[in-house]
């Protein structure tokens, strides 16, 4: 029986390596990490002193086996993968001249766990604006590590990028965005392989994520500022025009212009004026039909039958889009998450940030590229 021998600093060994051969002579094998000098983050590498290796497997503690290949010298078997923190690993080796041998080896566990969320959900239908977004539990650092191990893939060629932004609550986020609204019945899907990566900041991924969605057919709804109308176009076809009233212009109670997307249909929602810093006079507390979420400062298209005398003719809201409770209710059926709202005129208070909903349709492509970790 032989001890495991490691690179100092590097991994802390769990156990010892065992081994039987047909010659009776025990393989000499060791484990390490590979990389920086940290307890994780790097790829597991079994090395063999004489001899070959036929084939090693690696397998955590839920029996998922890390990938990997032997060197064409047999000396060694770098895994495919970095080892995650907080995690213990047996490791199966098989010589070429008839030996075996296995051990295990741990991690330390991590400062933080960085954990994510991701949008859109898993096997929904999603509209032409929707972006891929995975917001994080924690700061991170490593934007560059991070972005390298986020794939994308299309059934229809797409040109996108990834894109670093500060979510509305402060929080880190990395969108993909198309560089044109998706073409309908696009299939998309996330592999985000992150278990074992270093998000900085003492933060660690101990898992991967993945997400699958479809893009559904191509609509958008036009509002109109000057005109005081929103109109559904659906497949460049206009299908009816709405009258409404948006927000006051000329102060907080302004409409957000440009391209906010639907983030969500919300039902019925208790909207309170100080959840968006209005008091005094302009204070309110109604619950709210047909609500229609177009960013996270609380836009939303909704049922709005209180101001009926002013649809069509005045913006006068609080910044919301309103509109008559039938009309409000018809277009609610008709949208999806991930329809573009274009709001075009005048008297808004300018595009949302980026990470106010999802607002990076106001940056050129150019602009938006410049924000991947990556350029």
């Amino acid at each position: 029986m032989r001890t495991l021998a490691a690179v100092a600093g590097l991994v802390v060994l769990a156990g010892a390596l065992t081994a039987c051969s047909g010659s009776g002579q025990d393989p000499e094998i060791s484990v390490n990490l590979t990389g920086r000098d940290a307890k994780a983050g790097g790829p597991v590498k079994v090395t063999l002193a004489e001899g070959t290796l036929e084939r090693v497997a690696v397998t955590d503690g839920k029996g998922e086996q890390m990938p990997g290949r032997v060197a064409e010298d047999g000396s060694t078997w770098i895994s495919g993968r970095r080892a995650a923190p907080g995690t213990t690993y047996r490791v199966r080796a098989v010589t070429g001249e008839g030996g075996s041998a296995k051990a295990f080896f741990a991690t330390a566990e991590p400062d933080r766990v960085n954990k994510v969320t991701l949008a859109p959900v898993l096997r929904s239908t999603v509209g032409i604006a929707q972006p891929l977004s995975i917001t994080f539990d924690h700061p991170v650092g490593n934007k560059a590590a991070v972005e390298k191990q986020l794939k994308v893939t299309t059934s229809a060629r797409t040109t996108g990028s990834w894109g670093w932004i500060k979510n509305y609550d402060g929080r880190d986020r990395v969108d993909w965005r198309p560089k044109e609204y998706w073409r309908p019945g696009t299939k998309v899907r996330l592999e985000a392989r992150l278990n074992g990566v270093d998000s900085g900041a003492g933060g660690w991924f101990v898992r991967d994520y993945s997400t699958r969605f479809t893009v559904g057919g191509r609509q958008v709804v036009r509002v109109d500022l000057d005109s005081k109308r929103a109109t559904l176009v659906r497949d460049g076809v206009w299908v009816r025009t709405l009258p409404v009233s948006a927000g006051t212009p000329g102060g907080q109670k302004a409409s957000w212009g440009g391209t906010s997307v639907l983030m969500s249909k919300e039902g019925t929602v208790n909207m309170r004026s100080e959840t968006v810093g209005l008091t005094g006079g302009d204070s309110y507390d109604k619950m709210v039909d047909h609500s229609m979420r177009l960013t996270w400062s609380g836009m939303y298209a909704h049922a709005a039958p209180w101001n009926a005398r002013y649809f069509g003719n005045t913006n006068h809201s609080s910044g919301c889009i309103g509109m008559s409770d039938a009309d409000a209710g018809w277009l609610y059926g008709q949208v999806r998450p991930g329809d573009p709202f274009e709001v075009t005129g005048s008297g808004s208070k300018g595009a949302p940030a980026p990470g106010n909903g999802y607002g990076e349709w106001n940056l050129s492509w150019r602009e938006w590229r410049a924000r991947s970790a990556l350029r």
